[in-house]
């Protein structure tokens, strides 16, 4: 797609299609075949990928914005999104022969946990990798599949030039990797967020990522700090499911009376008093989050390094939606009273998924502590942010 600007409106399209299917989703616990081959022929996996290689290498606000728009359809499908844009990120650092092994289905789903919880032992031409990793969100749809792993050689672990372990995402076939049925919560069940394996499996040196590939192109998409847009593909699932909340709302609100009473709910000066307030945190919310997030942008165009500032105010802009987007659901469930209890009901979904969502680590409180000693000019570590 030549206009990226086309994908947002794509986005909506597909929250539409895929809305009336949220339950069937969530009972697959993972994304149906068709709507993850839609959500990749519509580009959305490659919304990260250099164009070099094929990708779309898009503004980060726009991908926020396809995430959030297809959050307002189902949650679930908007997460295995930026899940599968994401990791994308990490093509940069392979050779180009891994590249076109990875990209030759281009509507294919890679997924990935960067998290450093496998063992790649050195071996001719490669490793034999060991592992399990937990939030292996995607990956029963994906068609390959990344871990991180610590590379080891002679029995110690390879170090970097600070002498720490050389941590690095090796790629899986999905047909090798084991998954394990792990994925049994209370919110996002479509997202098949399970726990998966690999044993003794052997991969190729070039389908390890920064192994034989050190660095990133210099160019504004990977200039900009590297966990952002995975913190922003959650911040902007809240988003979308706080406006999936108002929007179901307003449809109970003019039909819904309580007991005894004649008006609608939306009659009630104490409803129409909250569904502003809920405007107002959610517009405000969002402008912060996206505000942030083209300041940063902009930094990275400018073709130096992204100053912390931009990362600080990014992270703590899509802590702050995330928080606002709970408390908004949270605000349209108690307005409707019972209706929001049955299984037919949307927003009971809503309710479960945003709080599934604000447990992720990328937007914990923790995020908030370290932006506020930033700003009061205290010594922090700031790895990873």
């Amino acid at each position: 797609m030549s206009d990226i600007h086309g994908l947002v409106d794509t986005a909506r399209a597909i929250a539409a299609e895929i809305a009336p299917r949220g339950g069937e989703i969530e009972a697959l616990r993972r994304l149906p075949g068709d709507i993850a081959t839609r959500l990749g022929e519509a580009g959305f996996y490659r919304m990260y990928v250099g164009e070099n290689v094929g990708g779309l290498e898009v503004p980060p606000s726009i991908a926020a914005q396809v995430v959030e728009a297809v959050a307002e359809g189902d949650a679930a499908s908007a997460w295995v999104t930026f899940i599968g844009a994401t990791t994308g990120l990490a093509l940069a650092r392979l050779t180009d022969e891994a590249t076109r092994e990875l990209l030759a289905n281009p509507a294919s789903l890679i997924s990935g946990v960067f998290a450093a919880s496998g063992t790649a032992t050195r071996v001719a031409g490669g490793f034999r990798v060991n592992g399990t990793w937990q939030w292996g969100s995607g990956s029963g749809n994906a068609d390959w599949v990344g871990g991180g792993c610590v590379l080891v050689e002679d029995g110690q672990p390879l170090t970097n030039s600070a002498g720490l372990p050389r941590n690095h995402m090796l790629f899986f076939p999905a047909a090798d990797v084991i998954s394990l049925d792990t994925w049994h919560v209370a919110g996002l069940n479509g997202t098949g967020s399970t726990a998966f394996e690999v044993r003794d499996l052997f991969v190729p040196e070039h389908r390890a990522a920064g192994y034989l590939v050190k660095s990133t192109p210099d160019r504004p998409l990977f200039r900009f700090p590297g966990f952002s847009p995975l913190a922003q593909g959650v911040g902007a699932v809240g988003l979308g499911i706080a406006r999936a909340s108002l929007t179901e709302f307003m449809k109970i609100a003019g039909e819904k009376k309580r007991g005894g009473s004649s008006s609608p709910l939306a009659e009630k000066p104490y409803v129409q008093m909250e569904v502003a307030r809920a405007e107002a945190r959610l517009r405000s919310a969002r402008a912060f989050f996206y505000g942030a997030i083209d300041a940063g942008w902009e930094a990275a165009n400018a073709g130096g390094p992204v100053a912390l500032s931009h990362s600080r105010d990014m992270r703590l802009a899509t802590w702050h939606a995330m928080q606002e987007s709970a408390a908004v659901v949270d605000m349209m469930y108690n307005l409707a009273g019972g209706s929001s209890i049955y299984d037919v009901s949307p927003l009971q979904r809503q309710f479960r998924d945003v709080h599934v969502a604000t447990q992720h680590f990328m937007v914990s409180p923790m995020i908030a502590e370290t932006a506020g000693r930033l700003y009061l000019g205290l010594p922090t570590m700031t790895a990873g942010f």
